[in-house]
């Protein structure tokens, strides 16, 4: 297993489908370790969800999207939200990715959860935002939230992600 850097995101990025589709800003985004994912839109949970032993039983909560300011701004207060981002993910079946997130938030009280991006996921995807500072955080459209971490596996795995949410928020769903 290799740490992909900046040096390796060249052969991924000039694919078919690249490893990262849709940056706003490649120059800003790509950084020597990963790459930043951007915000698109924000959401308040509205209702609990379900985790189940099967996929019969599973329901994620309800979300509604909060709206953007005049300014391009959200307020959010402390608290549970979903973001999702800008940039749709193709992971190739020898390569997964894990999200950090930027250091900024966490130095304004906040912090995103993420699931791992399997092999052979894509999508638009979505995280946990979490807002720990009691004064709230605002956050502008298009801003930079997490940078994707990317390992290569040395060859493909023979089972690739085919889950629930392959090609979520995206027009291929």
């Amino acid at each position: 297993m290799e740490f992909l850097s900046v040096n390796s995101f060249e052969r991924y990025l000039d694919r078919e489908k690249p490893l990262v589709q849709g940056m706003l800003s490649a120059a800003d985004q790509i950084q020597p370790n990963g790459i930043e994912l951007t915000l698109a839109q924000v959401s308040r949970f509205k209702d609990a969800g379900r985790v189940s032993v099967s996929n019969k039983n599973r329901r994620p909560s309800d979300t509604e999207t909060i709206q953007f300011d005049e300014n391009g701004a959200i307020f959010c207060s402390p608290g549970c939200y979903l973001v999702t981002f800008n940039e749709i993910t193709n992971i190739p079946g020898d390569v997964f990715a894990i999200a950090r997130v930027r250091s900024t938030l966490l130095r304004s009280g906040a912090t995103i959860e993420t699931a791992l991006w399997d092999s052979g996921y894509c999508g638009r995807s979505s995280a946990l935002l979490l807002v720990h500072n009691p004064a709230g955080i605002w956050l502008e459209k298009n801003s930079r939230l997490i940078q994707l971490v990317f390992f290569g596996l040395g060859e493909e795995v023979k089972k690739t992600y085919s889950g629930r949410y392959q090609h979520e928020n995206t027009a291929s769903k």
